[in-house]
């Protein structure tokens, strides 16, 4: 086996980049580049029935979008190929003929109906079902007889006897399986198709993986791996197998949850930055030193330590990946903040996919009011809406404001200056304010806050002039006047 490391990512083409798998391909990446190695891609599409059209392309379109970039795969061959699995049935029927001639596999002609029925009969007993071994020692007029009716033959694995099994797992330690836990498993389907744990335990041997990391429900499959690589006197990879990721609620991920987003390609969709999604999911399961949690991607292959993977369960705090996001977005350029919010208030339908100069540049400047408080992309719409409504709505917090004895002369000496102000600009707004002030002798919050309410229909915002000279003279005199009719004023 190589001295060099290499790792390798093996998604099956079965649906969209989901987060748990995403957090597994992260991991190998960082892994393979601290330790200047190699990371390879694998496509893993025997199950057939669950493929989807498009499900590669998607995943590996959503791995690149995230920062992952990998050496060798069926997109960028490489020495070890084929990457993808059903391109390598000859290669594992060279190592299925040679099990079955060594007698360490079998033909099983039983068929499910057969097989469910001796389940239900070990449950009834309270046993844990597992294969019996009733077709371990056939005889050949068995074997022709079962042909015979047309019978089509999965394939075994012959379990050892009293084996035990132990690994150094790279974040748990030390653990250890008998055989006597197994029946005799399938290696090869009645489709000719081979399983899981036969195929990759020979890919992995064959392209000299060193390490494999991946989730924790692969733990009961090693055991399974390690019996392919005893059978034909391989050295098996170093395993390491990464804890559940957890919702809020310490309940287990289940892609049915729909209180968290679980699809990378979602968080694409909704305006996220890949930069903050890969710190985000680098950060579940694996600790750095100290305190800090922002942390480039150079960075992070820096500091990786395969010894910080964490051994207690991963939770998904979806606030927690909201203001991470928001670091970044401070961190990036105007420029790049107004390219990912812009085309949400267009799928909105706030503004023309065609719009003309005047309207791009205003719109530039309502993104910038926002640019330190977006959280995502999508965001914007909901953070903008004042721009884009021609009446206001005030909540029970705005209509507390209004109700200052003081508001009605506030509004009414506001909105006359406003009327007699040729120079509609922030500067020139926030000198009105000042006038506003001296003429009413009211400061502070009670003379802000009536303002804001009244132009904006909002308690909190961005920058008060900025955002009345973008709402425009005629839509912030036309608010003016509304409150002030209710107010009676």
């Amino acid at each position: 086996m190589t001295n060099q490391v290499r790792v390798r990512y093996a998604p099956s083409p079965t649906g969209h980049l989901h987060i748990g798998n995403a957090r597994t391909a992260l991991f190998n990446y960082l892994y393979a580049k601290h330790f200047n190695g190699k990371m390879i891609i694998r496509i893993e599409d025997t199950d057939e029935k669950r493929n989807v059209a498009g499900g590669e392309e998607s995943q590996l379109k959503f791995l690149k979008w995230l920062g992952v970039e990998w050496d060798e795969g069926a997109d960028v061959g490489g020495d070890y190929g084929p990457y993808r699995q059903m391109e390598r049935l000859d290669i594992y029927q060279k190592y299925v003929d040679e099990l079955l001639e060594r007698g360490l596999a079998y033909k099983c002609y039983m068929t499910e109906e057969e097989l469910e029925a001796e389940r239900e009969q070990q449950r009834a007993n309270g046993q844990v079902p597992k294969y019996s071994g009733a077709h371990r020692d056939l005889t050949e007029a068995q074997i022709a007889a079962f042909e015979e009716e047309g019978r089509l033959p999965s394939i075994r694995m012959r379990v050892p006897e009293n084996k035990t099994y132990t690994f150094n797992d790279i974040v748990r330690g030390d653990i250890t399986f008998e055989s006597s836990d197994f029946g005799d498993w399938v290696i090869v389907k009645k489709n000719g198709i081979p399983t899981y744990n036969f195929a990759v335990a020979i890919d992995d041997h064959l392209m000299e993986i060193t390490h494999v990391l991946r989730g924790e429900e692969h733990i009961s499959n090693t055991p399974k791996q390690m019996m392919i690589y005893d059978a034909f006197g391989w050295q098996p990879p170093k395993f390491g197998h990464m804890t559940l990721i957890l919702n809020e609620e310490r309940k287990k991920l289940s892609k049915r949850d729909q209180h968290i987003i679980q699809f990378i390609e979602q968080y694409h969709d909704l305006g996220y930055l890949p930069e903050a999604l890969f710190n985000f999911i680098t950060l579940l399961g694996w600790s750095p030193v100290g305190e800090e949690e922002i942390f480039d991607k150079p960075t992070l292959i820096d500091i990786f330590d395969p010894n910080r993977l964490s051994t207690s369960a991963a939770i998904f705090d979806r606030h927690k990946l909201k203001w991470m996001n928001n670091a970044y977005i401070k961190a990036t350029d105007l420029s790049e903040v107004i390219d990912l919010a812009l085309p949400h208030l267009v799928k909105a339908e706030k503004l023309p996919n065609d719009m003309d100069e005047e309207t791009r540049e205003w719109v530039k400047k309502v993104i910038a009011l926002y640019k330190e408080q977006l959280r995502y992309g999508a965001e914007i719409v909901e953070l903008t809406e004042m721009f884009f409504s021609k009446e206001l709505s005030f909540d029970d917090a705005a209509w507390e404001v209004l109700e200052g004895e003081q508001v009605p002369e506030v509004l009414q000496v506001f909105t006359d200056k406003l009327l007699h102000l040729d120079d509609f600009t922030a500067d020139s707004i926030k000198a009105q304010i000042k006038a506003t002030q001296k003429e009413t002798g009211h400061r502070g919050k009670k003379l802000f806050m009536p303002i804001r309410v009244a132009t904006t229909g909002q308690t909190h915002g961005p920058e008060l002039p900025m955002a009345i000279e973008l709402l425009g003279k005629d839509t912030v005199i036309s608010h003016l006047d509304a409150v002030l009719k209710k107010l009676k004023a």
